[in-house]
């Protein structure tokens, strides 16, 4: 009986907290369209499968309502989405506005205030002193890594090659992670050998857990009353209990070095031996402070995120699409040769024949395209924002969609297709339409290195293996979770070369 009291009074404060905000925000969002919301669930009836939806849903919203739309994701809460090229111009080249959405709070316990999701003063000061470690002379010394790792990862392809269907993501997968914990933490986990290991398989928890998240439709005050909360404080126990030991490690390496001369920490040519990002991340200072124990763990599960699945995503879906597009593997084998002429089986790339590889880092950028491995990020305003006529409240999430954007006609001419020539002369055009690496202030920090890596692994497996269609061919199924995943695996077939 007493229920029947108690909905009338809690839906008439529902009606009223709601009248009240739309009347407070009046001035904002005019003439913002996008589809009308349904009661309390928003627009988020036509998500309700989840992931597998959303991209296309997203699309389909944009080519209805148009290039800008308000998405209700329940009764108090809406987030505007933009492929506006001028709209995202602004967004990318703001200085204001670099807080991240509200989204980025479920990566907190995991990454901390690393420089994915920290802002402000912090984000600008780890932002400064982690730049260095990207320099192109530092990235050279990586190639080993690439080239060492590559080698397994070609042994563990051989195995299935002649086989109708390879799932190759998870393999790939296996493969950035080794290469990220060495370059990293200065670590091998040999994730490829022994892809189960706690470590290992508490990364991927965390990956599907943040995910699951932000598809799910249970407020986050519930969150501890769940399965995947207790499954995420065992991941995270694992996780930060093996860095931690990484950065003791590598800080009482750091002290003894500190002891000896530069000169003893060259080799015989005079050249700086290899460090992992987390040493010079010790050398850092800030306000000539060394980063806490803290800061050094937040960084490098930072790395280790940014590095590891984002790649493996671009990587999977590049040679997916060359196993599709046989015309491309031709002119991307012919290059091979070209750069190798006596031993193109087994050369081991330098830095210089990778930089010679123009048509494999068109193929690249194109994959990219088609395939952001971040389909999608969202920014917070800082403040009230003006824009061509329309107001736009302070706290807004904006919802930046780089897949909305790359699959554009507007930008590019028959945007389902994958063509690698596009990019021949596409340097200064359209900067703020091909965004895979975010851009402006919060561009990715690490995708000189992220492209170096890709240029060295898909060129050892196309001089390895002729890559081709999977057998029946594979249909993907692209999902866009905390990276653009296919739900169904990247299936292809694989012949060695004679």
């Amino acid at each position: 009986m007493w229920i029947l009291l108690v909905l009338p009074i809690v839906a008439y404060i529902l009606v009223h907290i709601a009248s009240s905000r739309i009347k407070s925000q009046s001035k904002y969002l005019r003439n913002v369209p996008g589809k009308k919301p349904f009661l309390i669930f928003g627009n988020l009836l036509d998500f309700l499968p989840g992931s597998i939806v959303f991209l296309d849903n997203l699309m389909g919203y944009l080519k209805t309502y148009g290039d800008t739309i308000l998405f209700h994701d329940g009764l108090f809460s809406w987030m505007l989405v933009s492929t506006d090229y001028e709209f995202n111009e602004f967004m990318h080249s703001s200085s204001v506005h670099i807080e991240k959405s509200n989204l980025y709070h479920f990566f907190h316990g995991w990454l901390g205030q690393g420089l994915l999701t920290s802002f402000g003063s912090k984000w600008r000061n780890h932002r400064k002193v982690i730049t260095h470690s990207f320099h192109f002379s530092i990235l050279q010394q990586f190639i080993g890594s690439f080239d060492g790792v590559g080698d397994n990862l070609l042994k563990k392809l051989e195995s299935e090659a002649g086989k109708d269907s390879v799932e190759i993501s998870q393999l790939i997968s296996l493969y950035t992670l080794d290469v990220i914990c060495e370059a990293a933490m200065g670590v091998k986990i040999h994730a490829l050998d022994s892809g189960n290991s706690q470590y290992v398989k508490s990364i991927k928890d965390m990956c599907n857990i943040v995910a699951d998240r932000i598809f799910s439709y249970l407020s986050p005050r519930l969150y501890m009353l769940t399965a995947n909360y207790y499954k995420e404080k065992r991941a995270l126990r694992i996780i930060h209990k093996h860095v931690d030991a990484v950065i003791s490690q590598r800080i009482e390496e750091h002290n003894q070095k500190a002891k000896k001369s530069e000169s003893s920490q060259a080799d015989d040519f005079g050249v700086k031996k290899r460090l992992a990002f987390l040493d010079m991340l010790l050398d850092a200072r800030i306000d000539g402070k060394p980063l806490s124990r803290k800061e050094l763990r937040d960084e490098v599960n930072t790395f280790m995120f940014e590095g590891h699945d984002t790649t493996s995503s671009a990587i999977s879906f590049a040679l997916f699409a060359i196993a599709t597009h046989p015309e491309v593997q031709e002119k991307l084998f012919d290059e091979q040769t070209q750069i190798f002429p006596s031993d193109w089986k087994s050369a081991h790339a330098s830095h210089k024949q990778l930089m010679e590889m123009k048509y494999l880092d068109m193929v690249i950028k194109e994959t990219l395209r088609l395939y952001p491995p971040v389909p999608f990020y969202g920014r917070k305003l800082a403040q009230d924002v003006d824009f061509k006529g329309t107001l736009y409240p302070k706290g807004l999430t904006v919802f930046l969609f780089p897949y909305g954007c790359h699959r554009s006609a507007k930008y590019f001419p028959e945007p389902e297709k994958f063509i690698p020539e596009r990019f021949e002369n596409w340097t200064g055009k359209l900067p703020y339409a091909y965004t895979p690496f975010s851009a402006g202030p919060r561009n990715c920090i690490g995708q000189k290195f992220a492209m170096l890596e890709m240029l060295a692994i898909i060129s050892k497996i196309i001089r390895k293996f002729k890559l081709a269609p999977a057998r029946p061919e594979h249909e993907m199924q692209l999902a866009g979770e905390t990276i653009l995943i296919s739900k169904n695996g990247v299936n292809i077939s694989l012949e060695k070369r004679l």
